[in-house]
């Protein structure tokens, strides 16, 4: 199993932006944090009419396991791992949930092998989360225009040496909910450096972000093709 570079997710008022790629873009590290003991679901609405569900906590003999899933809407834009078995294969499993769970929008995703009884845990977290939001969701009729606001752009394609790059970018009246990559080059370092490079433009709202090391080349034409779809979007 690849190890995935970590990458820590940074919250801005409670809330994690979402990133969306496909599953060939790899994984990112999420740090695990402990939170206030938990024994039943409860859910909350952030500044920005994102509802955020904290699951309540599964204890396994690996370790206890809990997540927080922020929705807009019905739409999954974030999920962050609050506990997790302090493992190496749960450490490298995550990611690889996470990033499934924000491409099939539910909980129906494959078990990571070698970490089976973690992904059941999570699988059976965030089903529950899900059903929470979805009681809430049916009572909110804002949920449907904050969807009907949204809008996804597609960045320039561009050519790089290491091979294509483009993003599409999804936003939320002026902010970027989600990035997906449409093409990317199939070299681990970029596999390693996708998530980095969307985590840090879902922080930064703009493409003045960092350049990953070891993916200068293909860093560089994402975030080129990022500009291009803030400025499509005007």
């Amino acid at each position: 199993m690849k190890r995935a570079i970590p990458v820590v997710v940074l919250s801005i008022a409670g809330l994690v932006p979402v990133w969306l790629y496909q599953p060939s873009a790899g994984s990112s590290t999420v740090q695990a944090v402990t939170p206030a003991p938990s024994t039943s679901s409860s859910s909350s609405s952030g500044t920005s009419g994102a509802n955020v569900v904290t699951s309540s906590t599964i204890t396994t003999e690996k370790g206890p396991v809990q997540l927080q899933v922020t929705f807009d809407g019905t739409k999954i834009t974030a999920v962050k791992m609050l506990q997790q078995p302090n493992h190496p294969q749960t450490t490298a499993a995550v990611p690889k949930l996470i990033a499934e769970t924000l491409e099939a929008q539910s909980a129906d995703i494959d078990t990571v092998s070698g970490a089976t009884i973690t992904s059941e845990a999570y699988k059976k977290s965030l089903q529950a989360t899900i059903d929470d939001n979805a009681k809430t969701a049916a009572a909110s009729p804002s949920a449907s225009a904050s969807e009907a606001s949204s809008r996804t752009v597609d960045g320039s394609a561009l050519t790089t040496e290491k091979g294509p790059v483009q993003v599409q970018v999804t936003f939320s009246g002026t902010k970027i909910t989600a990035v997906k990559m449409l093409q990317q080059p199939n070299h681990p370092q970029t596999t390693a450096a996708v998530p980095k490079l969307i985590a840090e433009t879902l922080e930064a709202q703009s493409a003045d972000i960092d350049t990953v090391s070891g993916a200068t080349i293909t860093s560089e034409a994402y975030k080129e093709s990022l500009q291009a779809a803030i400025d499509a979007k005007g």
